[in-house]
């Protein structure tokens, strides 16, 4: 894949997931803008890459637009935004409840992609397109009894990335989902116990299907990423139409 002088910013880039990714962008030329709350880890991993590092809340649509405009200003525009910060809920339903954790998730794991979007979407326009690359999660295809309100904003993340794809493509934006199943990630803190024997995924087998999204030609689609499985689009079923 040539992504020499591509310009890419990661949110969520300091670690796990996005910082696989975000190597593997810079190992093939890409110019990497990592955001990021964690201030440590993401200074550091921009000085091992000659990358930007930008303090980000994505909870905050201003934060959003001040990355951005951080990559654009120190690399001259925007080719990739890979959405991609991400938290556990931390939260059941009825007596585990906690209104707390419920909106904190919420705000990260869905507001943060709708304003990743709308921040990104002027800077690659200015490109004459790009892509947009949001880590949804297998959570977001098929039910998580473990954490319902964590597949509550993964399944929305899905459903708009599947809306966003057709609606970018004539601007030649595209727009897709990574769907990664339980990857050695902080996420799976507190969710350990749960999961038995089911095997974690390497952080950079997602990276794999990471590039795999970038070389592909489709949008608005969601990528599962499950141990053993080959990385490809996920094929949802057609929903009834209506009848004359």
């Amino acid at each position: 894949m040539e992504l020499h002088g591509k310009v890419a910013l990661i949110t969520g880039g300091a670690s796990g997931i996005g910082a696989a990714v975000a190597r593997r962008l810079a190992g093939l030329g890409a110019h990497v803008a990592l955001a990021d709350v964690d201030a440590a880890g993401g200074e550091k991993l921009a000085a091992e890459l000659d990358g930007l590092f930008v303090r980000c809340d994505v909870r905050e649509p201003a934060e959003s637009v001040k990355a951005v405009e951080a990559a654009v200003a120190r690399f001259g525009g925007l080719d990739i935004a890979f959405l991609n910060a991400g938290v556990a809920t931390g939260s059941g339903m009825g007596e585990y409840f906690d209104l707390d954790r419920y909106r904190r998730a919420m705000s990260i794991n869905l507001d943060g992609v709708v304003y990743g979007v709308n921040a990104a979407l002027p800077a690659l326009r200015a490109r004459g397109g790009g892509q947009i690359v949001a880590t949804a999660s297998m959570a977001g295809l098929t039910p998580m009894p473990i954490d319902p309100l964590y597949a509550a904003n993964k399944t929305a993340v899905v459903g708009l990335i599947r809306s966003l794809g057709p609606a970018y493509e004539p601007e030649n934006i595209r727009v897709n989902a990574l769907c990664p199943s339980f990857a050695e990630t902080a996420i799976l803190d507190g969710l350990r116990e749960h999961l038995g024997t089911f095997p974690i995924l390497d952080v950079e087998t997602v990276a794999d299907a990471f590039l795999r999204i970038l070389e592909s030609d489709g949008v608005g689609q969601a990528w599962p990423v499950v141990p053993g499985r080959d990385i490809e689009p996920f094929r949802f079923r057609g929903v009834p139409g209506p009848r004359s």
